[in-house]
């Protein structure tokens, strides 16, 4: 984890209170009650609020310091503020549609199971003990834990979403239905509500009832038919599915919140995983328009432009470029591979003849780059006008120089402490509310006294 410099507090290390917090998270279950429902909660909420968390100004240090930007003035109005979220989430789709509406000021309350909370808490330990989707997707919300097969959580809950404007939801499929919380069993006592349906394949058809993760959904949309390589396909590294869902998720929202304001009326949005993604893969669709057949995968390089890929140097290091014209094919001959007949060779005088002949090409590529280090490749990429790239691993992109002249980190905290966090892309450090991230229950008693829940 970087070093972290933050705006505010005192100079001091978490090394010991790190461990401590930690040992609370992993033995949650150990100090809870063993009541069932909102009982089990008080106890450990009330353990929880007892920890002291220093305040800190440098966190850890294995990369060089990351300068945090202070947040919003208090007198800021975000986008959404006034608009009430209950979420009942886990994983990612929905986490992360929520976290993003409590960047922009909602209110967000994230529903969770008693004791263990979110399933994607467990996934790893990597951020201090707590869970690196979990940090990510999470910030500005606030955890109720209710046990909703229990009928007084259940009552709770829909207490609580009598003053709600968005109830967002990507449980199990029809588990939603089964406990009361369609849009259809809620409109008519609630006709402003907005109901948002996560799921894999959507409330109605063949595959309604069919259980999807990620992987599953980008194998059923076709992503891994185009990447990886022709001998091996390959998913793409990051929750693809999830991150589409819950984009569209965002979107839906916000124009349902917009149209409410002119009709008063809230709406049902059914958002499919399989559906996000199929919309991404338009281009490698229309690729196939009229049974064409589709585009080949080609590792890290692009399966229809070349030279578009990545090229090892002499040094061993890797440059990406990319050439989109004929124009810049032209400059890449002249500058780079300082060779200018191979402007006009049969094989590469079009995209198409050198994406078919790419072979070729790589190896008069190769041999050029094997002459040159990274940083020589790129100051002749740049002098070429070529658009290049290095390869960075995750340590290159904490440290990228271009974030960290923007500014573009903070800190959030959570139960462990603080942690760095990336500004929202768009998003000055003015206008945008970046919280804590919850604890399990860890607002279980503020909810239920603001609504009058026993």
């Amino acid at each position: 984890m970087p070093t972290i410099t933050l705006p505010r507090g005192c100079i001091t290390q978490l090394k010991g209170f790190q461990a401590s917090a930690s040992n609370v998270i992993r033995n949650r279950s150990r100090n809870a009650s063993n009541s069932a429902g909102l009982s089990k909660f008080r106890h450990v909420v009330s353990q929880r609020q007892q920890i002291s968390r220093p305040q800190c100004r440098q966190i850890g240090s294995t990369h060089s310091p990351i300068s945090a930007v202070p947040l919003k003035e208090p007198h800021v109005v975000l986008p959404l503020e006034g608009i009430t979220v209950v979420s009942l989430e886990q994983a990612i789709a929905a986490p992360f549609c929520t976290r993003q509406l409590a960047d922009l000021g909602a209110r967000v309350i994230k529903v969770e199971r008693p004791e263990v909370g979110d399933f994607a808490r467990g996934y790893d330990d990597r951020v201090n003990g707590m869970a690196s989707h979990f940090v990510w997707t999470n910030r500005s919300k606030e955890s109720l834990a209710l046990d909703l097969k229990e009928e007084r959580d259940l009552t709770a809950l829909m207490k609580v979403l009598e003053r709600a404007d968005v109830l967002v939801q990507n449980l199990a499929p029809g588990a939603a239905d089964r406990l009361g919380l369609s849009f259809d069993k809620l409109h008519a006592n609630h006709p402003g509500l907005i109901v948002c349906d996560i799921s894999g394949y959507g409330q109605d058809g063949p595959y309604r009832n069919k259980k999807a993760y990620d992987l599953l959904v980008q194998s059923e949309a076709g992503m891994l038919s185009i990447t990886g390589t022709a001998s091996e396909p390959a998913k793409v590294g990051i929750s693809i599915a999830d991150i589409a869902a819950g984009m569209y998720a965002l979107t839906n929202i916000m124009a349902a919140v917009m149209q409410r304001n002119k009709t008063g009326k809230g709406r049902r949005i059914d958002i499919s995983m399989l559906e996000s993604m199929t919309e991404w893969m338009s281009f490698p669709l229309y690729y196939t328009y009229g049974g064409a057949p589709g585009p080949t995968p080609a590792g890290a390089s692009h399966a229809a432009i070349y030279p578009y890929g990545p090229f090892e140097c002499g040094d061993g290091s890797a440059v990406m470029l990319g050439i989109q014209n004929e124009r810049e094919w032209g400059n890449f001959c002249t500058i780079v591979l300082e060779d200018t007949s191979l402007k006009s060779d049969p094989r590469f005088t079009t995209n198409s003849f050198r994406s078919q002949n790419r072979a070729e090409l790589k190896q008069i590529v190769v041999e050029t780059f094997s002459k040159l280090s990274s940083a020589e490749a790129v100051e002749k990429l740049d002098k070429a006008a070529i658009a290049n790239a290095s390869v960075n691993d995750m340590k290159g992109v904490w440290d990228h120089p271009q974030l960290r002249a923007r500014e573009r980190w903070t800190t959030v905290d959570t139960p462990v402490g603080p942690v760095p966090a990336l500004l929202p892309p768009g998003a000055n450090p003015a206008d945008v509310r970046m919280d804590a991230v919850p604890d399990v229950g860890q607002h279980n008693r503020k909810i239920l006294a603001e609504f009058g829940i026993d």
